[in-house]
């Protein structure tokens, strides 16, 4: 089948198009459309992922869920609602986040782990509702602040080294590219990583010693 995107059978290679149109593509039974949009977005799924991780989520796995929300996005979007590919994403991702971190809570009330980040949904998925949060809109507000305000004080405990990562880290990039913008080993880089988290844990203004 012919389209904008194709001449005859040849079709345009996955990385020359939309996210829409690989949507398209996808829900057609293209194996590939739906791998470029899982590796165009493996940074968003990082980026949201990792503070919750910081801030008291169980492990790296919260990217797994992640990703696993980005294919629940990847399979139900529809083109006809008012709202791009990456949007919907985004909804998505968090939405499934935000399930992992209170099933890894069993359910009990934890209000910043719950409510950080989660905007109000724009509109239901076709094969997942997307009820981000049972707290009021106060609770989501509170949360994403007392998040901001945890981050604050921790880069006050940290090396130099250790907050150049943490601002890598928390904008989704990985460990390989954070180790060569910082021109560190990535062994180096995991280990000023759990640094992190366990000053971000313990709350300790003193801090320990650290890699400069």
């Amino acid at each position: 089948m012919n389209d904008k995107h194709s001449i005859g059978t040849i079709q345009a290679p996955p990385d020359s198009l939309s996210d829409e149109a690989l949507c398209a593509r996808a829900a057609g039974g293209d194996p590939r459309a739906e791998t470029e949009l899982v590796q165009r977005y493996g940074r968003l799924v990082r980026a949201c992922a990792r503070p919750l991780f910081l801030a008291g989520g169980d492990s790296e796995d919260l990217i797994q869920e992640g990703m696993l929300g980005l294919l629940t996005a990847i399979r139900g979007f529809d083109p006809g609602r008012d709202a791009s590919f990456r949007t919907y994403a985004e909804i998505c991702i968090r939405s499934r986040l935000l399930t992992a971190v209170r099933a890894a809570q069993g359910g009990k009330h934890a209000p910043l782990n719950q409510s950080i980040s989660y905007e109000p949904p724009l509109f239901d998925a076709t094969n997942a509702r997307l009820v981000l949060s049972a707290e009021s809109p106060e609770d989501v507000v509170i949360g994403r602040e007392e998040l901001r305000e945890r981050l604050a004080a921790l880069r006050s405990q940290l090396s130099e080294l250790e907050g150049q990562i943490l601002t890598l880290y928390l904008s989704g990039l990985s460990c390989a590219e954070i180790a060569k913008r910082a021109d560190r080993s990535k062994k180096s880089v995991d280990n000023a990583i759990q640094r992190i988290r366990r000053k971000m844990a313990r709350g300790d203004s003193s801090g320990e010693s650290s890699e400069s």
